[in-house]
């Protein structure tokens, strides 16, 4: 009879046993297993296995375990429960594989995910160095062509993508609208590489463009850029909407519509990590393909053939991106073990209008410091960039020897941006909030200060820097290479961080409203701001290089605001996160009251609250520690409660 109840469970035995074991009897025999957890009905009960655990077939049947609060229990033993594993029940009760302490079937999704997003920001950082490239060192251009292209031409592009885009997802499934949104732009940088600027000369109207500047003066050098090179602009704005669109609708969109909130707290962190690792490769191959020139014979278009070799990378991997989301859809997303989303709600989420959103920013001090971090990073990111990158052409004018050192920059940008991620948290653990947000308004202070120093005051500087072999042109483009570096990296792994925690401590309505005024007023001030500002200076003073004293002068007094409302925002951030910890540490003990309640009385019916059957000496799989002198008594409370059961209705029967 033993060896039946070890190797079978309770369910299988004989419906007529030659000796009828008294209930002491049984209570001793089952009494030395100490290792039965006592578990929530779960699944199992549908699939009928409750009568099997907790009761004799064919000889009546007794009450199963319940807890206090009424919730049934059921003894999760794998003895008990053979029965199940040979049926239909046994289906959702496999042992799920991992490696290196993942779940296979999770893998199945987080995998093609990684490959996805490597693709995606490997394509993404070969356009947006070569879209600088083609409008920057375009003949009749220079970089003040981006901040006229920044605002006239790629921001209504992006309008009217995101009216296109609402409207198609009203009328596509996901899989229809995915393929119809990232198809075109594949489509597109494939033309683009190996028809359009091989026509270029053809297609671009140069001489009329040459009779307008000739009319209006150099200060509208970049309005009339764009007209001059429509197609290597067309290329500047499709490459943006990748970074926007493929990335931020399409991929993220996906990732989140097939991750579980656990599986995304788990692996997203490592996809930002994957980005920059995707940089610095990414960064290798455009230098490859930039200095394919000096192999060539005289005569041969090396920009062309560098263009052709890397638009063929992208066009491939925009086809592995393709297969990657037709693959997880096809194989891994059918799969019915697979870990699914629970079914998201969809909040009520209130819009702010434009004065409502300046209202409510003006209201409140906090917001408005807030505001202004996110504000003077736009704007200030931007002066120096575009700054920038016209030194750049003036010291790589030719289109290879310009992307050879973008290839450079972006793996420069990748590493400093993986370090600064890892190191991250520990200056915000060991230094605190305020000391991560003023990190990057200083190094952007600092590297501004000193590019725009070699910029004004270069000629004096000239002996100095030639005794390292540096020129005061070459030296700021270093140092303003540097900045950007430092400034991106910084911005990636502690300003964001930073800006998101600042919301944590505020309360519901101003955390809603505070950051809808700002996704409002604060994000496009921020990036067209700058632009704005370049547009005046330009328009103005004739030319970028004019206004460069300005433009350093504007960057000092912005950039010192940010330092103000960090130092101030710091401030009140530690106040707020103080009062909350001191609630969350007075509510501790009323939380370990309502665990740490009195154990009930055994009912006779083997009525036992959970965390009584699961202490250290059973498994404790709840991580419930016993109270002193618990421990010996609880294997008898289990045997006797169950052994009264099964004599009663032994006896009924």
């Amino acid at each position: 009879m033993e060896a039946l109840i070890q190797a079978h469970g309770l369910s299988h035995l004989p419906s007529s046993p030659k000796t009828q074991p008294s209930a002491r009897r049984l209570k001793s025999r089952l009494s030395f297993r100490p290792t039965i957890p006592i578990c929530k009905s779960s699944p199992f009960e549908s699939k009928g296995l409750t009568n099997s655990l907790h009761g004799i077939r064919n000889r009546g049947k007794f009450q199963p375990l319940s807890s206090g609060n009424g919730d049934r229990l059921q003894i999760c033993k794998a003895a008990a429960a053979s029965e199940a594993f040979s049926g239909d029940s046994g289906k959702e009760i496999q042992k799920s594989n991992k490696f290196l302490g993942v779940d296979i079937v999770t893998l199945k999704k987080i995998i093609p995910l990684g490959l996805m997003f490597f693709c995606i920001l490997f394509n993404y950082t070969i356009l947006r160095d070569t879209k600088d490239v083609l409008v920057v060192t375009a003949k009749g251009s220079s970089a003040e062509i981006i901040p006229f292209l920044k605002t006239w031409v790629n921001l209504p592009m992006a309008f009217g993508f995101m009216i296109l885009y609402g409207n198609l997802a009203n009328v596509l499934s996901k899989e229809a609208l995915f393929y119809t949104v990232i198809v075109p732009f594949i489509a597109f940088f494939g033309i683009f590489g190996f028809v359009l600027y091989p026509l270029s000369s053809y297609i671009h109207p140069t001489a009329l463009a040459d009779k307008l500047l000739a009319a209006l003066g150099p200060r509208f050098l970049g309005p009339i850029a764009i007209f001059r090179i429509w197609s290597f602009c067309l290329f500047y704005v499709m490459a943006e909407l990748w970074g926007s669109v493929v990335i931020s609708v399409l991929f993220w969109g996906f990732a989140n519509q097939i991750t579980t909130v656990d599986e995304a707290k788990q692996f997203y962190p490592l996809f930002g990590l994957g980005a920059n690792v995707a940089l610095v490769f990414s960064g290798r191959t455009v230098k490859y393909f930039s200095n394919l020139r000096k192999n060539l014979p005289p005569g041969v278009d090396g920009w062309a053939l560098s263009l052709k070799g890397m638009m063929g990378i992208v066009v491939l991997l925009g086809f592995t991106i393709c297969g990657i989301y037709w693959a997880v859809n096809t194989f891994v997303l059918t799969d019915a073990s697979l870990p699914k989303p629970a079914p998201r709600k969809k909040k009520e989420k209130r819009k702010l209008g434009m004065m409502e959103s300046m209202k409510f920013l003006l209201s409140s001090r906090y917001v408005r410091d807030l505001a202004t971090l996110v504000v003077a990073y736009g704007i200030s990111i931007n002066l120096v960039e575009v700054t920038w990158k016209s030194k750049l052409k003036a010291q790589y004018p030719s289109p290879n020897e310009y992307s050879s050192f973008m290839g450079d920059f972006s793996t420069c940008t990748g590493i400093a941006t993986f370090t600064m991620m890892l190191l991250s948290r520990v200056i915000l653990r060991r230094y605190g909030w305020g000391v991560a947000a003023m990190i990057t308004p200083t190094v952007l202070l600092l590297t501004g200060v000193g590019f725009f120093a070699l910029l004004l005051f270069g000629e004096p500087l000239a002996p100095m820097l030639g005794t390292f072999g540096l020129t005061p042109l070459l030296a700021a483009v270093y140092v303003g290479a540097l900045q950007n570096i430092f400034s991106k990296s910084s911005k990636y792994s502690l300003f964001d961080p930073c800006k998101e925690m600042a919301y944590i401590p505020l309360d519901e309505e101003t955390k809603v409203k505070g950051k809808a005024a700002i996704d409002v007023v604060c994000n496009p001030l921020g990036k067209s701001g700058g632009a704005l500002i370049q547009q005046f200076m330009i328009l103005t003073f004739g030319s970028l290089a004019n206004s460069t004293p300005y433009l350093g002068g504007i960057l000092l007094v912005i950039v010192l605001a940010w330092l103000a409302a960090a130092r101030s925002l710091d401030s009140q951030f530690s106040v707020l996160a103080k009062e909350e910890l001191l609630q969350e540490t007075a509510a501790a003990p009323e939380k370990q009251a309502l665990v740490a309640k009195e154990v009930p009385e055994d009912d006779g019916n083997g009525s036992i609250p959970v965390e009584q059957a699961h202490d250290s000496k059973v498994g404790n799989g709840l991580g419930y520690k016993p109270v002193s002198g618990e421990e010996s008594t609880l294997g008898e409370t289990v045997d006797e409660g169950f052994g009264s059961s099964f004599e009663s209705k032994r006896q009924q029967s």
